[in-house]
C-alpha cells in the first residue's frame, strides 16, 4: 500500500524537484489562509530579510515578501495540524531515504501585488543545517497571468510551478537555485526547511 507522502518523494527522486498537487487537504489550506489573513489584519507579518543574523542585509532588494514564523506554542488548530504533517513527513523521509533530518522551521509568507524574490539558494553560506526546502501553496484559482510562479533552475533548464492551493514543492536547499516571479495578486504560502542540526 502506498504512503500519502510517496508522490512528493518519488517525484523528487525522479527529477530532484518533488511536486505533489494534493500534499495539503483543502480544509487545512482554507484554515491556513484564514490564519494569514488574520495575521495581516493584526499587522503581525513583517518584511523578510536575506541571510541569518550574522550576515543579514536589512537594505536588500532581493525579496519583497512578508513573513510570520510558525510555532507549536501558538496553539492554533491549523498550524498544529500542518506542523504535525511536517513531522510525519520527516519521519517517513528518514525511514525510507535515511536523510537524518532532526529539525525544521516554517513561516507563513505573503507576496503582495508587485512583490518578487530574485534567483537564490536557500542554504546560508555560513550555516549548512538547512538540507531540504518545502514550499506549500495556499492560493485558490491561480492563473498564469497572476504571476508569482516559482521558477526552479536545474542544469540548463528551468521549471515553472504555479502556486496553486494544496500544491507542495520539495528540493535540496543547497542545490536548487530558484526565484519567485513578480506577483500580480496577493500570493500566500508556507515555506520552510528540513534541518540536520
Amino acid at each position: 500500500m502506498s504512503n500519502p507522502f510517496d508522490q512528493l518523494i518519488d517525484s523528487y527522486l525522479d527529477n530532484n524537484i518533488g511536486i505533489d498537487h494534493q500534499f495539503l487537504n483543502k480544509k487545512l489550506c482554507n484554515g491556513l489562509q484564514q490564519n494569514i489573513q488574520q495575521l495581516q489584519s493584526d499587522n503581525l507579518m513583517s518584511a523578510a530579510g536575506i541571510g541569518n543574523e550574522e550576515v543579514k542585509d536589512s537594505q536588500q532588494k532581493m525579496r519583497g515578501d512578508k513573513i510570520y514564523w510558525m510555532d507549536k506554542s501558538h496553539d492554533n488548530i491549523y498550524e498544529q495540524e500542518f506542523l504535525q504533517q511536517v513531522e510525519n513527513f520527516i519521519d517517513y523521509l528518514n525511514r525510507t531515504c535515511y536523510t537524518g533530518i532532526n529539525g525544521y522551521e516554517f513561516h507563513y509568507a505573503v507576496y503582495e501585488e508587485g512583490s518578487f524574490y530574485k534567483r537564490h539558494k536557500d542554504q546560508f553560506k555560513n550555516d549548512s543545517i538547512r538540507k531540504y526546502s518545502l514550499i506549500n501553496y495556499l492560493n485558490n484559482d491561480w492563473l498564469e497571468e497572476d504571476g508569482g510562479q516559482l521558477v526552479v533552475y536545474q542544469n540548463d533548464t528551468e521549471q515553472k510551478i504555479q502556486p496553486q492551493s494544496q500544491t507542495s514543492v520539495f528540493f535540496k536547499s543547497d542545490e536548487m537555485e530558484h526565484e519567485v516571479t513578480k506577483a500580480n495578486r496577493s500570493r500566500m504560502s508556507i515555506t520552510g526547511w528540513l534541518k540536520r542540526i
